[in-house]
């Protein structure tokens, strides 16, 4: 745990007792601050209070009392509409953080500024995080991974020189944190995503595009519109960076891919750097960009190839993104869980054919209307939750689908159309384009329903 010192002697209040809301206050209190913690959901405030953190309902509390306010990411600070708490807090000119920004000042107290590389983007940021930490691994330093990823930064061991963290933030994160200042901040891709947490499209690049804006060095993909017009208005501010594209070969400076090789060019110069043909773990043009991000943000370190090539080709991948759980005779089963929106989920259909898709869910804002590109790669597609009938709509006559409501029955029916197939290797794909809310807390645990539906297929 990293004890928030910073708040040593302050009164704080805080709101949102989840997992990272819970360690937030315990961080808090190991510094010496004086919590007020409070949460909607009765279940989580029983918690704390038996983990001895102190709650009272900040509805009732005297606000003038607080130095800071300290919100959970999930709840909202500006849409749809301001939290409650977050009203409370602005009427009486309390700063509202998030635990991300704790971190942050931590880090600031220490003579020298330590090794941070936090990264962001619509997708793929889950993948490139895991990835930059192996990296740092296999050139020998301690590393830290969590945020976003899944462990709150503040459960994970206080910053010092000899130590680098690797975060993953969200823009709710990043929204939460006024002075995040990373070493190295990398911004992957920006697409439609959370618009109803953020109002427009505009203020959720201007989010992102402030993260990079506030690094050391900034890393960043040039492959959509978003983020080259990013770039441009950093390079021309002077702002030291790397670029990184998948599309733009003919950059002179940063790394680019060629075929499966990544290319580092200076000065015009290139150079290999490593070779992704062969590793599964980062199979597809998409992760072609996370694997250029993450060796730009190694820095100076990134020139050692023979060791990125090592920690390119030992990458374990990332449960629940484009992870292969088994195989049936000829058929491999893919778990892509993580893919909630129709831009994920195009990164998995582009890395393979012959594919009989599992998809469905919450749907997100447009649908899989805008993958049907790609709907020549799907030999039949088997619909799931709440989007069965707008997915139906969208697929009719173009792919041949069937309605299976649950999983457990899409993967038997995907796997039994999959062995009859003539394909040499036709692949089982769970890649939802959807978000899991309807019939799953959280598209973790609806990854491990396809891997226990595929672990209890004859033969799998």
């Amino acid at each position: 745990m990293i004890p928030a010192t910073t708040f040593k002697g302050k009164m704080v209040a805080l709101f949102g007792l989840g997992g990272s809301g819970l360690v937030t206050a315990k961080a808090l209190m190991a510094g010496g601050a004086d919590v007020t913690a409070w949460d909607d959901n009765e279940k989580s405030v029983a918690n704390a209070r038996a983990e001895g953190v102190p709650c009272h309902d900040l509805r009732q509390a005297d606000w003038s009392q607080f130095a800071s306010f300290v919100l959970s990411p999930g709840v909202p600070l500006t849409h749809p509409e301001p939290h409650w708490t977050v009203k409370i807090a602005k009427a009486h000119g309390v700063e509202i953080i998030g635990d991300i920004e704790i971190f942050c000042r931590e880090r600031r107290l220490l003579k020298q500024k330590t090794p941070f590389v936090a990264i962001t983007g619509t997708n793929g940021k889950s993948t490139t995080t895991a990835l930059i930490a192996h990296l740092y691994r296999t050139l020998g330093f301690q590393v830290e991974m969590g945020g976003n990823i899944g462990v709150p930064v503040l459960a994970l061991a206080p910053p010092a020189p000899e130590r680098v963290h690797v975060i993953e933030l969200s823009t709710f994160q990043i929204d939460l944190t006024p002075t995040l200042d990373p070493y190295i901040g990398v911004l992957l891709n920006l697409t439609p995503d959370h618009i109803d947490r953020h109002g427009t499209m505009e203020r959720y690049a201007a989010i992102k595009e402030r993260m990079v804006a506030q690094s050391d060095i900034a890393v960043i993909a040039l492959d959509d519109p978003y983020t080259f017009a990013i770039a441009e208005r950093l390079r021309k501010a002077g702002k030291p960076g790397t670029s990184v594209s998948m599309n733009n070969p003919a950059i002179s400076d940063g790394v680019t891919i060629d075929g499966s090789r990544l290319v580092r060019k200076v000065a015009g110069r290139a150079m290999t750097i490593a070779d992704l043909a062969g590793i599964a773990s980062l199979r597809g043009k998409h992760n072609a960009q996370n694997a250029a991000a993450a060796v730009a943000a190694l820095g100076a370190h990134g020139f050692n190839h023979e060791l990125v090539q090592k920690g390119l080709s030992t990458f374990p991948g990332l449960a629940h993104r484009m992870e292969q759980v088994g195989k049936r005779g000829r058929v491999l089963f893919v778990n892509d869980s993580k893919a909630t929106n129709a831009d994920a989920a195009e990164k998995a259909l582009m890395s393979f054919r012959d594919i009989y898709w599992i998809a469905g869910g919450k749907a997100k804002e447009g649908g899989i209307a805008p993958l049907k590109p790609l709907f020549d790669r799907i030999a039949k597609a088997y619909l799931i939750g709440a989007a069965t009938d707008d997915f139906a709509r969208t697929l009719d006559g173009l792919v041949a689908y069937e309605r299976c409501g649950t999983i457990d029955n899409a993967v038997v029916a995907a796997a039994r159309d999959a062995a009859a197939s003539a394909a040499p290797e036709p692949v089982v794909l769970l890649s939802p384009a959807c978000a899991s809310y309807d019939q799953f807390a959280n598209f973790e645990q609806r990854g491990e329903a396809f891997r226990a539906a595929v672990a209890a297929l004859p033969g799998a």
